[in-house]
């Protein structure tokens, strides 16, 4: 299958298919937060826009990257997500590069949003939904960052072969630019950085859900989604419901 792997800069034109990635750590925190039991996960363009939607909608929870702000209830850190109760919350997301991303393909029939721990759930669903060629938008430093682009053609195999070993790609990634630097932000007693974070990041196959964006009105929303149980399964496969398997 032609895939195509492109920075969110490098993008022409609106793509049928999308998965967007970033590993380290918007898609992971995601990921989590769904995991905690939040409803959704509102996409903003901006610190503002994300500070603006919280203000304006009672209950709801904001989150950025970078070290804790006034205003913002977390950070973008697996490790302090994995920690909250999120029931029934909605939660607006703004980081540099994964929300970034997937606000530029908002517009496609199909985006799914993906880090390594929803990596085979992911290409379950698009596997079933009989999707084709896909193109992964790599959102870390410029379409480069070696995590994302490992994760990308780690989806990419499992859709040509569902007994793909993560282990190789796992590898690059803890080599990774991101990795490193998330090491020395623990080392240097950075705000915003968890101990756990970068291994929260690559555990490949912990959540059987994958991620979908859709609009909703003015909103860009990313919602968890049932995958099927096993990525043989062709196109109308029953998904297993989400919440049975959480």
């Amino acid at each position: 299958m032609d895939h195509r792997y492109a920075g969110t800069a490098e993008l022409t034109g609106t793509p049928r298919v999308a998965v967007v990635v970033d590993v380290m750590r918007a898609f992971t925190v995601a990921a989590w937060a769904f995991a905690r039991g939040a409803a959704r996960i509102v996409l903003a363009a901006s610190e503002g826009e994300a500070l603006d939607l919280k203000r304006t909608r009672p209950g709801w929870l904001a989150l950025k990257d970078g070290a804790p702000a006034p205003g913002f209830d977390t950070v973008n850190s697996p490790g302090l997500v994995q920690a909250l109760d999120l029931r029934g919350r909605t939660v607006v997301q703004k980081t540099t590069a994964g929300t970034v991303g997937a606000l530029a393909v908002a517009d496609a029939p199909l985006v799914l949003c993906a880090g390594f721990v929803v990596a085979e759930a992911t290409a379950r669903f698009l596997r079933a939904s009989g999707a084709g060629a896909v193109t992964f938008v790599v959102t870390g430093e410029q379409g480069r960052a070696a995590e994302d682009l490992a994760c990308a053609e780690y989806i990419a195999h499992r859709l040509a072969d569902d007994t793909a070993d993560p282990a190789p790609y796992l590898r690059r990634a803890t080599a990774s630019r991101a990795a490193a630097d998330l090491a020395e932000g623990l080392r240097l007693g950075y705000r915003g950085v968890h101990p756990d974070d970068v291994a929260l990041c690559l555990e490949a196959g912990r959540f059987p859900f994958a991620m979908r964006v859709r609009r909703e009105g003015s909103l860009v929303v990313l919602r968890p989604t049932a995958a099927p149980h096993r990525s043989s399964d062709g196109p109308g496969a029953l998904f297993s419901p989400l919440l049975a398997t959480l």
